[in-house]
């Protein structure tokens, strides 16, 4: 029994470490992302959607209210802000004229790739400094995580 509470102490430790990683880059992150935004007007949610877009041809209005967590009437509003700004384009599927597809633009996939570029360099930073141990648990932390969500 006592190796088991033994282990969960070392667990929450390591997790404890791992938090105050992500909180660090976290914020580094948000510093920089809120900077480049602001030139561009885009709110951090109108980014993370543009996040999600960048990896799919296209969302449904449904599958951005989901992803985002907001009623179809909030994700409605982001797409128009997007879109205002160039960042997203409305289409409609050709089977169904009232099925809404919204896509990322260049311009769009251009501010995605700076921000996560800017990401890269913050990173490459912090992990030059670190062994390759501790730096490929940080990847495989990483790599866990995005598998359970």
């Amino acid at each position: 029994m006592q190796a088991v509470n033994e282990n969960t102490q070392t667990v929450r430790k390591d997790a404890g470490r791992l938090a105050d990683f992500i909180m660090f880059t976290q914020r580094s992150f948000l510093l920089n992302l809120s900077k480049e935004l602001n030139k561009g007007s885009v709110s951090f949610a109108q980014f993370f959607l543009l996040g999600y877009l960048a990896k799919e041809d296209y969302l449904t209005m449904t599958d951005i209210s989901k992803k985002m967590g907001h009623s179809t009437a909030a994700a409605t509003g982001l797409v128009d802000r997007l879109e205002k700004l160039g960042y997203v384009q409305r289409l409609h599927a050709s089977d169904d004229r009232r099925k809404v597809m919204v896509q990322i633009t260049r311009k769009g996939i251009d501010l995605v790739e700076k921000m996560r570029e800017d990401i890269v360099e913050n990173l490459v930073e912090v992990m030059a400094g670190m062994d390759a141990g501790a730096a490929e648990a940080i990847i495989e932390a990483s790599d866990t995580l995005k598998n359970n969500e």
